[in-house]
């Protein structure tokens, strides 16, 4: 019977809820993670194991040697060695083999030494994948909490192909994200941005087949796969892009080669670092790797140590205070100039500061860089309330004809449903707003969305006008909106001062009954 999504959602998160005693919601991610991947390499391996052993009859006449051989050349994708060898306590690195001994003393340092001995065996695809793995240590988490997990977590039905999809797995993958993010406040910024806000970029960027999809901070992964998902949904094959990644923390990072796996992608490559100090995807004359499509949530005004001698630092180099420009200098050099584009999510700060970020925002204007300026709602993201503004850019002259030269506005700041820790958009938020990102320009460069009164308002504006204000990308410069109150002002203003007479109204009865009971010494 095929497994639903709610399912192992809810196996999964009783697995998780056993840590309720140990520590704080904002650190479930660190142990649940790399344990739910075990399961799911070790269902997976014995899955292939069992289908190997069945189509390959008794192995009469192969030695171990040929044995081995044929069943990583034909079934498996991954190693999963013994351990211990030569000794009482052999055995397979496996989930399985190792919940068979979960009452024996001990039990989080077989569990490290498994997912240390997977990552050796599997350098290509798995070194470091596991992270620090200091949740192991008996004196961080207890064998009894451990055990306790682990035996909820063996109740969530069998991880492999032949049991539940990898929409199914990853989708389960991504809950947790949520979940976790849901309940760790503003670190959950540090990994996961809303996907709503990741499918808005994704959709206007529009990945395409074969294409390179790059992500200078990658958190969780979710950028790189919801690439692969659109590009899926829309009948291609999201498997064929070639997915990279760059995290600076290292136990993030192995979250998202997870979560990626999850998903059933595994053309990426996840590497560890500080992009704008170590890059790591470049060429041998030490350039930074070009792409297709690049989108980012970069860490919001991070303080960062300046380049002194850069060839990214087209236009000036950005203060010390904050790095938000230094990340778009790093897309900008990064995309490839055929065909390349990028979408980054940053403070609406960038779009009027002054001093050196205000010497980089002209340069990329002056170069006709930046196609576009859409201004999301306040409070959409887990680590700050603020408004925040995606930043659409493409590679100098791959403009379409009528967006050269100039810069789009989009408004979308009132396209937003209320939810219970921040707000979010909606499917018709998105929708609309990349409708008004396509719509075509009226003479005016002016774009009006026509779904309703609150819809985005879209502006074409010359470069010319945006150098003749100082350079300045602050929306409502550009777009100013005419609400239905203000054009009804005079009925407003009528409803005003009969509501006031009628409460002043009110106000002289309540003085006068109280005065009639003997209760003075209220102002009139």
């Amino acid at each position: 019977m095929a497994v639903t999504q709610q399912e192992i959602e809810n196996r999964l998160w009783d697995a998780a809820d056993e840590l309720r005693v140990a520590m704080p919601e904002a650190q479930y991610s660190s142990v649940v993670f790399p344990l739910m991947f075990w399961k799911y390499l070790s269902d997976t391996w014995e899955y292939r194991h069992h289908e190997f052993l069945v189509e390959n009859g008794s192995l009469t006449g192969l030695s171990a040697e040929e044995a081995h051989e044929i069943e990583y050349r034909d079934y498996q994708q991954f190693e999963i060695p013994s351990i211990h060898l030569g000794t009482l306590q052999r055995r397979r690195a496996l989930w399985s083999a190792v919940l068979a001994t979960i009452a024996q003393p001990g039990l989080g340092q077989r569990v490290r030494a498994s997912l240390q001995a997977i990552e050796t065996a599997n350098p290509g695809k798995f070194s470091r994948l596991f992270g620090s793995m200091t949740w192991a240590a008996e004196e961080v988490l207890s064998g009894e909490v451990l055990a306790a997990v682990m035996r909820a977590m063996d109740r969530t039905p069998k991880m492999h192909e032949g049991n539940m999809s990898h929409d199914v797995l990853g989708g389960a993958y991504e809950y947790l994200l949520k979940r976790f993010s849901d309940g760790s406040g503003t670190r959950a910024g540090q990994f996961f941005t809303p996907r709503e806000v990741v499918e808005l970029i994704v959709e206007i960027l529009d990945p395409k087949g074969r294409e390179s999809v790059y992500d200078p901070t990658c958190g969780s992964g979710g950028m790189l796969i919801a690439s692969a998902s659109l590009l899926k949904a829309r009948g291609g094959r999201g498997y064929s892009l070639a997915l990279y990644g760059q995290e600076a923390v290292q136990d993030t990072a192995g979250v998202a080669r997870m979560n990626l796996f999850m998903h059933n992608l595994t053309q990426f490559k996840v590497e560890v670092g500080d992009t704008l100090k170590d890059p790591r995807f470049t060429n041998p004359d030490g350039s930074v790797k070009q792409f297709d499509v690049i989108v980012a949530n970069p860490p919001y005004s991070l303080k960062w140590k300046p380049w002194t001698t850069d060839p990214r630092a087209r236009g000036g180099v950005a203060p010390q205070s904050t790095a938000d420009w230094a990340f778009v200098q790093h897309m900008i050099a990064s995309m490839d100039p055929e065909k390349g584009r990028a979408g980054v999510v940053l403070p609406n700060g960038v779009l009027f500061r002054g001093g050196q970020e205000g010497a980089i925002r002209q340069w990329v204007i002056d170069e006709d860089l930046l196609e576009a300026v859409i201004g999301l709602p306040a409070n959409l993201f887990y680590n700050t309330t603020i408004p925040t503004s995606i930043l659409v850019f493409r590679a100098r002259g791959t403009k379409i004809d009528e967006r050269k030269n100039g810069v789009i506005f989009i408004d979308a700041s009132k396209r937003f449903a209320k939810g219970k820790n921040r707000n979010v958009l909606t499917k018709g938020d998105i929708a609309t707003t990349v409708a008004a990102y396509h719509s075509l320009l009226e003479p005016d460069g002016t774009v009006r969305a026509h779904d309703g009164s609150d819809a985005p308002v879209a502006q074409f504006v010359s470069t010319s006008e945006i150098a003749a204000n100082g350079y300045d990308l602050n929306i409502s410069r550009y777009i100013k909106q005419v609400t239905t109150e203000e054009a009804d002002l005079p009925t407003l203003i009528k409803e005003y001062n009969a509501s006031r007479a009628e409460r002043q109204q009110t106000e002289q009865h309540m003085l006068a009954t109280l005065a009639g009971a003997g209760i003075e010494g209220f102002d009139d």
